[in-house]
């Protein structure tokens, strides 16, 4: 089991399959495009992956914010269903963890859709804690 950075465009695209499963809304070529795109501004895309296939994939950056000073902020984190439950969601949310602490982050972070129980089931054993809603208003 390794865990990466998807930096080439084959990489980005090996990570499609199991990313649809948290964002369907995208096709693989706007998944590839929006990634490039956010790259640019420091998003990267890590990915778990085991027997030469992807099982798990979150996307991440550094932020400085006021309130919490410079945190890693995760954008998307999925296990492949096909093989949830096998621990690949965890030993990537710990190497993310790791992540933020190797770069001197005093808080890390991530929002979880509200229907997300088994996701929020998972953050909490991690000792995670609920400290905030998200609000968002679509302008499009």
């Amino acid at each position: 089991m390794k865990i990466a950075l998807a930096e080439t465009e084959a990489d980005i695209a090996r990570c499609y399959p199991v990313m649809v499963e948290l964002r369907p809304h995208l096709s693989a070529t706007e998944f590839a495009t929006r990634v490039k795109k956010q790259q640019a501004t420091g998003f990267h895309l890590a990915y778990l992956e085991e027997t030469g296939e992807v099982r798990a994939v979150a996307g991440f950056r550094y932020l400085e914010t006021l309130a919490w000073g410079k945190i890693l902020y995760v954008d998307d984190l999925v296990a492949a269903a096909v093989t949830r439950s096998r621990g690949h969601g965890g030993r990537l949310f710990d190497w993310l963890v790791a992540q933020a602490k190797q770069n001197n982050c005093d808080q890390f972070h991530l929002d979880s859709g509200v229907q997300r129980f088994g996701a929020h089931r998972f953050y909490l054993t991690r000792r995670m804690d609920i400290t905030s809603h998200h609000f968002a208003l679509k302008l499009k």
